[in-house]
């Protein structure tokens, strides 16, 4: 299987943001819509929802609108406010060496990934990571030093909130500290469960437990893979192997030091590293990132790419993924 990769930066939204606008809209369409169009919100509820919560990033969005032609679809769909629900793996944790770094993978149907590294200065701040909802992010850095990353909670329960991609969007924009994280992590309603691990240029890090039904809980986790304070949902954490990659992770983080390259080689390998892609929970990438010194890099098995916030360099590649094992997890 091949996932195609590419690197686009763009300081203002325009027409590189644009072209890709009008090459992704058509599957964003089909998924916006599957449960048909009156079970999504409407463009007053969308905007309201957005002046209430995310007022700083306002302007861009209304930018982003323009771009995608004015429609009202499509505005609806970039507030990415009560979206459809959708399920992801992933594993994260914080390797706490002399340079910390943030280390993840992404695991999810590659069917449904863009595979863009989107490098933007807008709104006056750099922030550079993996592209989601055209421009939500799964996990990002930006020039203030703050490094973020999102994994699922493992909860089934769907409500009133945004998207988590925009919810980390918004953090790397608006927040400079993990401690400003926490509070907008807190403030901002999601719609489905999602723990969300920062950590910034000063070594400050937490994870928010994020929830659609229940007030985020800020912890001072260092990793955070499926499940939240329990496993709430059986089927899933079995099907993902949530338990299994916690207390794989925490046993490398706290039996014994080890250096920072065989840590996060440790992603690479089983029971981290997923081959499910079949079942839609696939490791499609790992990201390790470095915040004090702006740096982002993108691992799989047989390849590496190093990506800089201030020497970000364009570009395009070709990964050939693994092969699905039998009852992979």
């Amino acid at each position: 299987m091949d996932l195609w990769w590419r690197a686009i930066s763009e300081d203002r939204p325009g027409p590189k943001w644009a072209a890709l606008f009008e090459e992704l809209w058509p599957a964003y369409r089909t998924w916006w819509l599957r449960e048909g169009e009156d079970a999504r919100p409407t463009y007053r509820e969308s905007l309201r929802a957005l002046e209430t919560h995310m007022p700083e990033i306002l302007p861009l969005y209304e930018e982003l609108c323009a771009l995608a032609g004015g429609g009202d679809l499509a505005a609806r769909f970039l507030s990415l406010y009560r979206p459809p629900p959708y399920l992801s793996g992933c594993s994260q944790a914080i390797w706490p060496g002399r340079e910390p770094v943030l280390v993840r993978n992404y695991d999810y149907d590659p069917r449904s990934f863009e595979g863009i590294v989107l490098h933007t200065g807008w709104q006056g701040r750099t922030v550079m990571g993996t592209s989601d909802g055209l421009w939500g992010l799964v996990d990002g850095v930006n020039d203030a030093g703050l490094a973020v990353s999102l994994t699922f909670g493992g909860r089934r329960v769907v409500g009133d909130g945004f998207g988590v991609p925009l919810i980390l969007r918004y953090v790397l924009q608006t927040c400079t500290t993990a401690e400003e994280a926490g509070r907008a992590l807190v403030r901002i309603p999601t719609h489905m469960s999602y723990n969300v691990t920062v950590l910034d240029r000063k070594r400050n890090f937490l994870t928010a437990l994020m929830a659609p039904d229940r007030a985020t809980l800020l912890t001072h986790a260092a990793v955070a893979t499926n499940h939240q304070e329990r496993v709430e949902w059986d089927a899933h954490a079995r099907m993902t192997a949530t338990v299994e990659r916690e207390r794989f992770l925490l046993q490398r983080l706290t039996l014994h030091v080890e250096p920072e390259d065989k840590f996060i080689s440790a992603f690479l390998r089983r029971p981290i590293y997923s081959t499910a892609f079949d079942r839609g929970f696939g490791t499609l990438y790992t990201a390790v990132y470095r915040p004090r010194l702006g740096e982002m890099e993108l691992r799989w098995p047989r390849a590496t790419w190093p990506l800089t916030l201030n020497a970000f360099a364009e570009g395009a590649r070709r990964i050939v993924m693994p092969e699905p094992q039998p009852h992979a997890s």
